[in-house]
Parts: structure tokens; C-alpha cells; sequence
């Protein structure tokens, strides 16, 4: 159900100690005196970034908002509906700042923009070797970018050898999630709440709100085949001359014309998977588009990535919050919505648990031998927490690659299969 909220409260939280008298205690201003506030959220990004505009300079019992929120401050913007729930929605670090003096009044417009900016912003090249798992390839991201953790509920796919030179790091993450989509896993996205950065499943929110016609200001539906993928050609890897052979094509909705997606066969892919993968993206993107645009008075609890359902005479159905702003001044919020097309059984046969590159594992005790060719020496060594540093070697007999993380175990060389979990 929609619920009218009427309490907005922004709070600065921290400021760098590059300013003078470095403010460490958080200061509660109320958004009621005058702020006009626009939180949005990109709906062409899987990165979830924040952006946080704030506009207007009234003076407060702290001085003017212009003497108070500086660059590189952290600002928090909490919610309230005045009875359940009362929480944080956004925070970002002021990135532009612009204060005017005036006869008229003082204004202030700044934006401020959440952990995910510095991924949006900064390029890298990555190498992740044959095998690497989704998962430790993101948590690497984080990891070297000095980003907050929350909880990791994405996939964990095994990737061919992949090389990003110069890339944007939001770019590298979607495209890992992208290929893990396409080999079966779970759509997610990447979203920073309350100062950690989480990678979740699309509509994994807990309360879904309802947006009917008498609670809500504007529907519009959009159905276009502009962007539809109907046929997917996998080809092998590139020859000297830099040729590609045709290795297989899938259609779909050709009905509406050619429109083609190259599928490059990772080397240790089989055909059966390469097709599989060109079959998801079908499905992902060989449908028609069915999007709708909703305002209504704001919820400032919903997010992008967020299932909600509409009841209108345009459409009675589930529907993924692709974009959306929040304008607190007027209480209302606008919402750019996908059609959440029902999710799709996997298939129920108990499969052996996949590892990855990446991966820390449990060592069971045992031989580690020089190679993974068969005949080739072993030795002892002890059990212990492991990680995966090489998979499906090119000798077979011992395909594991393990290296000991710490002085528990020894194991520095190739296992066999079920040595670990």
C-alpha cells in the first residue's frame, strides 16, 4: 500500500578534516526550513550510484547551509513516514558546490554523489584469468578501490579469460554480470546503501509497494522492438589472419527482422554451453520492450532495482524500478518501470557445486603434485583454507591449482577433483 510521508530530515554527517574547524559531530537540519531536494538514480546503469542535489541557502541556528556544507562533506538524507519508519535513504560526499549572494535571498545548489561515483568515474585494465568466479572478480574491484562491503547476493559464474584495458570500472562490473546472465545466473545490479556497496537480485525488496489509479498522479506505457536481439551467431576463437568461424546460430523473433549478437566460444566452453549462453540472451534481450512511466507522491524508500505492481486500465502487473527521482519539495517522485517477466525454473537435477577462480576453499589433507598431467610427482600436504588459483588444467588428472592462505595448510600445487570444498 502507498503511504503519505510527511518528514524529510537532512543530516550532514561528517566533514573532511581538510576544512577548517573539522565538524566530527553529525548535525540534524530539517528539510522543512528549505531545502529542495532530488535524489535520482540512473535508469541506464546497473551501478545503482546515488545522485543528490540540494538546492537553497536559508539561514539556520548553525549559520547559513553555504558556511555549513562545504566539498567533500558527507551528507545523509533520512526519511520518516512519522510512525514505522524512520531510516537513511541516501548519503553522497558534496562534489559540486555553488553558493549565491543576492538582494533577493542566498541560494545554494550542490550535488553530491554516493560510493558507486568513484566506479562511474574511474577507468582500470583487469585481467581475469580462465575460470575466475563473478564474485571474486567484483569483491576484487571493491577490494582495490577501497569500497565498503555489504552483502554479496550475485552470481558466482565461471568466466573465459577476460582482458579490460582501459574501461571504466562500472563498465567491467556489468559486463561481468552481464555474462553471468547469459550463462544462467540471476540478473543483479550493484547498489550502496548506508555507506556499504552490495550486489543483489533485482526485486529483492521486502515490501512492495502498490501504485493504483487513485493513489497515483500519471501512468504512460511505452512498447517498442528498437532494441530486440533476434538472432545470436557464436563463433570460435579468432585464426592468425583474424578469422572467425561460424559455429553455430540461434534465432528468435526474426519476424521483426535481423537484428544480430556476436557470441564468442570461450576456449574452455563447450558448444552446448556456448549455445545455451546465445539462448539467454535471447531471452534477456529478444523481447519486446514493455516499459511505463509513473508519478506519484513520493515514497522515498524505493529503490532502483525494487519490484513494484501497478493496477491501472494500462497495465495489472509486476513491474522492476529501472530509474527514479525523488523530489522532496513536492512530495512526489517519478519512476521509469520494466515489466518483470516471470523467472524461469532452472532445471531441478542436483548439480555438482561449481568453484571458480578466486574462490577460497577448505583443503581436505592430501597429495599436491607438480602438474595436472597424469604420472606426474606428488607430496603430503596438510589441510588447511586454500585458494583456487588455476582450474581445468591442461593435464586433466589433477585440474585444481591450490595455494595455502595460511600457515595451517602447506598445499602449493595441483589436486584432484573432490580434495576440497
Amino acid at each position: 500500500m502507498i503511504c503519505n510521508f510527511t518528514h524529510f530530515s537532512i543530516a550532514l554527517l561528517w566533514f573532511l578534516p581538510a576544512f577548517s574547524s573539522a565538524q566530527t559531530e553529525p548535525m540534524d537540519l530539517s528539510l522543512e526550513q528549505s531545502l529542495t531536494l532530488l535524489r535520482s538514480e540512473n535508469k541506464s546503469l546497473r551501478i545503482a550510484g546515488k545522485e543528490v542535489e540540494l538546492a537553497k541557502n536559508d539561514k539556520t541556528s548553525k549559520g547559513y547551509l553555504s558556511k555549513i556544507i562545504k566539498p567533500g562533506c558527507l551528507v545523509g538524507v533520512f526519511a520518516t513516514d512519522g510512525a514505522s519508519q524512520d531510516e537513511e535513504v541516501a548519503r553522497g560526499y558534496v562534489e559540486t558546490w555553488n553558493p549565491v549572494e543576492k538582494s533577493g535571498g542566498h541560494t545554494l545548489k550542490c550535488t553530491c554523489y554516493d560510493e558507486l561515483y568513484k566506479l562511474q568515474k574511474s577507468q582500470d585494465n583487469r585481467y581475469f584469468p580462465s575460470g575466475t568466479g563473478t564474485k571474486s572478480a567484483i569483491e576484487g574491484i571493491f577490494d582495490d578501490w577501497e569500497i565498503p562491503q555489504g552483502s554479496y547476493q550475485g552470481p558466482n559464474a565461471s568466466h573465459g579469460k577476460t582482458v579490460e584495458n582501459n574501461k571504466y570500472l562500472s563498465d567491467i562490473i556489468i559486463n561481468l554480470l552481464d555474462d553471468a546472465a547469459k550463462k544462467g545466473e540471476e540478473q543483479c545490479f550493484v547498489q550502496a546503501r548506508k555507506g556499504k556497496t552490495s550486489v543483489i537480485p533485482r526485486g529483492s525488496n521486502k515490501t512492495v509497494y502498490v501504485f493504483r489509479t487513485d493513489n497515483t498522479q500519471m501512468f504512460s506505457q511505452s512498447i517498442s522492438t528498437a532494441d530486440m536481439i533476434t538472432r545470436v551467431k557464436v563463433v570460435g576463437k579468432a585464426d592468425d589472419d583474424g578469422r572467425t568461424s561460424v559455429e553455430a546460430t540461434v534465432n528468435g523473433e526474426t519476424k521483426y527482422g535481423i537484428r544480430q549478437r556476436i557470441y564468442t566460444r570461450g576456449k574452455d566452453e563447450s558448444l552446448a554451453d556456448a549455445k545455451s549462453a546465445a539462448q539467454e540472451i535471447l531471452d534477456d534481450e529478444g523481447k519486446i520492450k514493455k516499459e511505463i512511466k509513473v508519478q506519484s507522491p513520493d515514497v522515498p524508500f524505493v529503490r532502483k532495482g525494487d519490484l513494484v505492481y501497478v493496477m491501472s486500465e494500462l497495465a495489472q502487473s509486476y513491474y522492476y524500478v529501472k530509474g527514479i527521482q525523488h523530489t522532496a519539495d513536492t512530495y512526489s517522485m517519478t519512476m521509469d518501470l520494466e515489466l518483470a517477466e516471470p523467472k524461469k525454473e532452472k532445471a531441478s537435477s542436483e548439480k555438482k557445486k561449481d568453484y571458480n577462480v578466486g574462490d577460497i576453499v577448505n583443503f581436505h589433507g592430501g597429495t599436491h603434485y607438480v602438474s595436472s598431467y597424469p604420472g606426474s610427482k606428488g607430496y603430503n600436504a596438510r589441510a588447511g583454507k586454500a585458494k583456487i588459483t588455476i582450474k581445468n588444467g591442461s593435464g586433466k588428472a589433477h585440474p585444481w591449482h591450490l595455494i595455502h592462505t595460511d600457515s595451517g595448510s602447506n598445499v602449493y600445487g595441483w589436486v584432484d577433483d573432490g580434495t576440497f570444498d
